[in-house]
């Protein structure tokens, strides 16, 4: 199961914000009658949940659809040592649309960051479909991530502001749920497109559901009106140096953000086969920027997973570096290393498409009972044996066992990934659940950069250096086995319950 804008790559669910006496809601929005609140599919909230559903649908579509194609793709455009980069530049550009997305909701509202996104992910697409040659695609790819980034923090920002904090597990797990039914049928339409007509139209073919997206999306997320806090400041003595700080912070954070970005990049970039004299001086200069950046992006602690939200934070990215890392590689290791046919590896992500979602819905039910920290333990733990078993098909075990390793290794992630956005969104206060989301999803799409990119290194070596593509996918999984472990290590610091929500000042 590939997630490459929400949360997923997992769907984005939200914790909101409640008070010291309640929920904050929505203004114009009742309990039901006996003191109970409107559900997901409540009159006042059907709308809301459709629109968020049908994105999550979206790109859970294009995300398992383009993981299942990409060996066709490469053999018809060529490339190897670019095929990381068609994840990895995805996520970065990503990283960018996260971080802006994240000001704007706060801003703007939520309506704006949410369309603009789905403009830039449908240029990508149409790009990425009429692509001639690996480097094409990559550039539509970044184009497309960068749109794709704008959407989680809005998703997230869209539940903590519509719905109550009773409500948002079971958001979570209908979200997840969305992954279903693309999951089933997702990689084998994508499968069957790609021998009946051409693997292009796994592309092209989803522009109509983006188009449909934002006719149900934008109307409902504009419907929430404007976030509190939007226009702190207006109207009293000091508003004008009040507004002017707040937009210093901004460019301050989006700056941070692009050097971020090409930091990462230059470490990506030489990896991909460029000389040693040109790699070097990208690593030395990339990676203490990149860190640098990411520091004055997430809360003080996230490195060190100081105990508490930052550690939520940085495990969060852990968890993702760890899943996706194998995740990515699935196909590649079932069809070009091991000569198995597509529809066994489309296959393994359908199942784990269902097991994610079932999950989802487990730890909807024990986060109350078991909190966030149990929970991440029995879910790393599952991701674990998933991506050891995918080790033993990559070095010859039958093929199909890669089916039964992603479908726990799915069902782990599934159970470990919501009880992470829960403990960090607690803590957001009205009106700035957009940069708590930024910041929660920021460590998502650096984890699963760095993930798919250090796995693109190790592909991009061993095809330049003569070594096949099993031996290359074995190793890929062997470092994401590793940082699964570490993340299991780490999750002792994860508070043992959800922390008590944030309040308005």
């Amino acid at each position: 199961m590939s997630i490459e804008s929400l949360p997923p790559p997992v769907p984005p669910g939200a914790a909101g914000i409640e008070g010291a006496s309640g929920p904050h809601e929505p203004a114009g929005r009742p309990a039901d009658a006996g003191g109970g609140e409107p559900g997901l599919w409540s009159p006042e909230r059907r709308g809301l949940t459709i629109a968020l559903v049908l994105t999550i649908t979206l790109v859970a579509f294009e995300s398992l659809a383009v993981a299942t194609v990409m060996p066709q793709v490469k053999d018809d455009l060529g490339g190897l040592g670019l095929y990381g980069w068609v994840f990895s530049g995805f996520f970065l550009s990503s990283l960018l649309g996260i971080v802006v997305a994240g000001r704007l909701a706060d801003r703007r509202g939520l309506a704006f960051p949410f369309a603009a996104g789905l403009v830039l992910f449908a240029v990508g697409l149409a790009v990425g479909g009429v692509a001639t040659s690996m480097p094409m695609l990559v550039a539509a790819r970044i184009a497309q991530g960068f749109g794709a980034g704008t959407i989680p923090p809005t998703a997230y920002a869209a539940i903590g502001r519509g719905y109550p904090a009773s409500q948002r597990p079971k958001m979570f797990a209908t979200t997840s749920t969305a992954w279903v039914v693309p999951g089933l049928i997702g990689p084998a339409i994508a499968a069957f497109v790609e021998h009946a007509a051409s693997w292009r139209w796994v592309f092209l073919g989803l522009l109509p559901i983006v188009a449909v997206a934002a006719v149900m999306g934008i109307p409902a997320l504009a419907a929430l009106g404007e976030p509190e806090g939007a226009d702190a400041g207006i109207g009293h003595e000091g508003a004008a140096d009040e507004i002017a700080a707040r937009n210093v912070d901004d460019r301050r954070l989006v700056r941070r953000a692009l050097v971020l970005v090409l930091g990462l990049g230059a470490v990506f970039a030489a990896g991909a086969g460029v000389p040693v004299a040109v790699g070097v001086p990208l690593v030395v200069v990339g990676l203490p920027a990149a860190v640098w950046a990411f520091v004055g992006l997430v809360p003080k602690g996230t490195l060190s997973l100081k105990p508490g939200v930052p550690a939520t934070v940085g495990i969060r990215g852990v968890l993702t570096w760890a899943f996706f890392a194998a995740d990515a590689y699935i196909p590649l290791a079932v069809v070009d290393g091991r000569h198995s046919a597509t529809w066994i590896a489309a296959t393994a992500l359908s199942v784990g498409s269902v097991t994610w979602a079932g999950a989802s819905w487990v730890q909807a039910r024990l986060i109350d009972r078991h909190g966030p920290r149990r929970l991440d333990r029995v879910g790393f733990t599952a991701v674990a044996v998933g991506i050891a078993l995918m080790i033993g098909v990559s070095q010859g075990l039958p093929t199909g066992i890669a089916v039964v390793a992603w479908a726990i290794g799915c069902f782990g992630i599934g159970l470990a990934y919501s009880p992470l956005s829960i403990t960090v969104l607690a803590a957001a206060r009205p009106g700035e659940e957009g940069a708590a989301s930024s910041a929660l999803q920021l460590s998502d799409a650096v984890g699963i950069a760095v993930g798919t990119g250090i796995g693109g290194w190790i592909v991009a070596a061993f095809d330049h250096g003569g070594g096949s593509v099993a031996s290359s996918t074995s190793v890929v999984f062997a470092v994401a086995l590793v940082v699964a472990l570490l993340g299991l290590a780490g999750s002792s610091r994860l508070p043992v319950a959800v922390p008590e929500q944030a309040t308005a000042d």
